[in-house]
């Protein structure tokens, strides 16, 4: 379980692909290296990953972990068409010592989604990002939503984008743009998206 507080960024080194996984390479920074075991999950681009082997530094000087992607992995997600050097975001699980910043994310990722627009206003990035309509419900004013593993508040909701689609805005202050992959993204990129969980729980008991 993780909160979508993104305190460190990853580099993708390596990738290889067989006819059920992926096996994917990525560079960490030597504090989360040294600190996570071999087992241990790890959220990449929001998606919650296990550490299946570590490496010593040797692209980059950067030290990685190894991670097995499955195809309903790679079906949901943006891990299958990252490309390397690609810059993604590093979550390391909650511990119950820790603060709850941002919101609870599982880093099971709902869908793929679609940046349509990005637009610095007022010293802020206004994201729109267009998602399928399925789990547009699960979406509020105000609410929380995890892109690429990033905790934000929804700012806006437009649910008739076209039949299929609708689209939520995001504000992006400049400390979450420094410091996230965001500041990499541009129209036309994918990213992942987590709804908030408990409209789903919500929704089965009802």
């Amino acid at each position: 379980m993780f909160t979508g507080i993104i305190k460190s960024s990853g580099i993708i080194q390596e990738s290889n692909k067989s006819n059920s996984k992926l096996e994917l390479w990525v560079g960490v920074n030597a504090d989360i290296w040294n600190r996570t075991d071999i087992g241990d999950s790890i959220a990449v681009n929001g998606v919650c990953l296990t550490v299946k082997s570590k490496d010593a530094p040797h692209i980059g000087n950067r030290s990685s972990f190894v991670f097995d992607v499955v195809d309903e992995t790679l079906d949901k997600t943006n891990l299958g068409s990252i490309k390397l050097q690609e810059i993604v975001n590093i979550e390391t699980p909650l511990k119950f010592s820790d603060g709850l910043d941002g919101h609870i994310v599982q880093g099971h990722v709902d869908i793929i989604g679609k940046i349509i627009g990005n637009e610095l206003i007022d010293n802020n990035w206004l994201l729109e990002v267009k998602i399928e309509k399925r789990c547009l419900k699960y979406c509020i004013h105000k609410g929380s939503i995890a892109i690429d593993g990033i905790s934000l508040t929804i700012a806006k909701i437009n649910d008739n984008y076209d039949d299929k689609y609708g689209s939520v805005s995001i504000s992006i202050i400049p400390h979450t743009l420094e410091n996230t992959n965001l500041k990499f993204k541009t129209k036309g990129d994918t990213v992942n998206i987590e709804t908030d969980f408990f409209g789903k729980y919500v929704e089965k008991f009802l």
